[in-house]
C-alpha cells in the first residue's frame, strides 16, 4: 500500500511495462516508474481541476486525463515522454468544450488507437464529448477542435473503445432521467432502476452525426465502468447497484441486442473497475463497498472468464483492498495490478501468479 495525495482515481500504465500514471483529485497526475518493486514515484504534474479519470492514447505516446472542476474542460493531454523524463512542460493542452460545465462533469476518457479523436464521458451532462485530438495537437490547442455531443442516459460514466477502434462502448447509470426516478419512486428506486450499455459507432461520432448509437442495452443497476476482452468478443460491466458482472457478446450487441447478454456473475458490494489479468482468463473487480454497507468489505473479486462464459462457478477469490478502490491497471510485465484506493488514499500493488497481459 503506497501512500499517495489526495485521492487516487484514475489509473493508467504503459505496454511496455516501465511507467504507471495515478490521477490524484489534488489536481495532479503522479507518475510511477513500473521498474522498481514496489513502484517508484518519480513526480507529480499538476493539470487543471482534480484529475478523475486518464487513459493512453496514440500507442501510448499521449496520456489523456479527464478533469472535473471551472478550469477543466474537459481533458487534459500529457507528453508521455515529457511525464516520464522530466524534460519540459508535459502538458500539451486542453480540449474544451463550448457547453458550460459548471463545477464538473467530465469522468472517463479514451483516444482513438490512431491518435487521432477523443471521447469524454459527462457525467452530469448525460453526454459524450467528441474531439478531434490531431487537429488540436496540429494547431498547438489555440482553437476550439469540439466536434459534437451524443446524448445518453443518466449519469454517463464507464467507457472503452472495442480493439479495433469501430466501437465505444459506454455505461449510463439509469435508463431513464434521475429526476424522473427519485419523482416517482424516492431514493429507494435508483437501487433497482436499471442502466444502459451503448454502442457508439465511432466512425459517424468522428463525422460529428448526433445518431451514433448503434444500440443500447439494460446493464443492470447502476453500470459503472466497462471493459473489453482481449480480442474484442465480449464486453464486460460492472453493475454497482446489482453487485454484479455481466457479460455481453460484442457481435449480438448489434445484430441483436436484446440476446447481447451472455452471463451475470455475482461479485462484492458495489463493483466498480475492472482490468483483465493472467493472459485475459481472469477479470479483477473492484467491489468498492462504497456505500458502507454492513457486513461488507473492500476487495478485489477475481473472476474466472471462461468459466463465467459457461455458466459454472467462476468467483476464484476476493483479496484484500484498501477503502474504497475505485480505478485498477495492470503494468506492461503482467505481474503487477495497481489499484487505486480512493478512499484511504492508497496505490495498492497485488502481484499476480504466471504472465499477464493487459486487455
Amino acid at each position: 500500500m503506497l501512500a499517495v495525495r489526495g485521492s487516487p482515481f484514475g489509473v493508467a500504465s504503459t505496454g511496455d511495462g516501465r511507467w504507471s500514471f495515478v490521477d490524484e483529485t489534488t489536481g495532479a497526475v503522479a507518475v510511477f516508474a513500473d521498474a522498481s518493486d514496489p513502484p517508484r514515484l518519480l513526480r507529480t504534474i499538476a493539470v487543471p481541476g482534480e484529475a478523475v479519470g486518464n487513459s493512453l492514447a496514440d500507442g501510448g505516446r499521449l496520456l489523456l486525463v479527464a478533469g472535473v472542476g471551472p478550469d477543466a474542460q474537459e481533458a487534459s493531454v500529457l507528453s508521455v515522454a515529457a511525464a516520464t523524463s522530466g524534460a519540459g512542460n508535459a502538458e500539451l493542452g486542453v480540449l474544451r468544450s463550448p457547453h458550460p460545465l459548471g463545477g464538473g462533469g467530465p469522468i472517463e476518457v479514451s483516444g482513438t488507437p490512431d491518435g487521432a479523436y477523443a471521447f469524454v464521458s459527462v457525467e452530469y451532462g448525460d453526454r459524450v464529448d467528441v474531439f478531434n485530438l490531431r487537429a488540436a495537437l496540429r494547431g498547438g490547442f489555440k482553437r476550439s477542435t469540439y466536434v459534437g455531443s451524443i446524448s445518453l442516459g443518466d449519469a454517463v460514466v464507464g467507457q472503452a473503445l472495442s480493439p479495433d477502434g469501430r466501437w465505444l462502448y459506454v455505461t449510463s447509470e439509469l435508463a431513464g432521467s434521475l429526476r424522473a426516478v427519485l419523482r416517482h419512486g424516492g431514493p429507494g428506486a435508483l437501487k433497482k432502476t436499471p442502466g444502459t450499455l451503448s454502442v457508439i459507432s465511432v466512425a459517424k461520432a468522428e463525422a460529428g452525426e448526433r445518431q451514433a448509437v448503434a444500440a443500447t442495452v439494460h446493464a443492470g443497476c447502476q453500470p459503472a465502468r466497462v471493459a473489453v476482452a482481449p480480442g474484442g468478443a465480449t464486453v464486460w460491466v460492472t453493475a454497482r447497484a446489482s453487485d454484479d458482472l455481466l457479460a455481453f457478446s460484442a457481435s449480438q450487441l448489434i445484430s441483436h441486442p436484446a440476446h447481447a447478454l451472455l452471463a451475470s456473475v455475482r461479485v462484492g458490494e458495489a463493483p466498480v473497475g475492472l482490468a483483465f489479468v493472467n493472459a485475459g482468463r481472469w477479470i479483477a473487480v473492484a467491489d468498492s463497498n462504497r456505500f458502507g454497507a454492513r457486513g461488507a468489505h473492500s476487495e478485489i473479486t477475481l473472476v474466472d472468464a471462461a468459466a463465467a462464459l459457461a455458466h459454472r462457478p467462476a468467483v476464484l477469490g476476493t483479496i484484500r483492498a484498501g477503502s474504497f478502490p475505485r480505478e485498477m491497471s495492470l503494468e506492461g510485465n503482467g505481474r503487477i495490478l495497481l489499484v487505486g484506493n480512493w478512499g484511504s488514499g492508497q496505490l495498492e500493488t497485488i502481484e499476480l501468479p504466471g504472465r499477464s497481459t493487459t486487455g
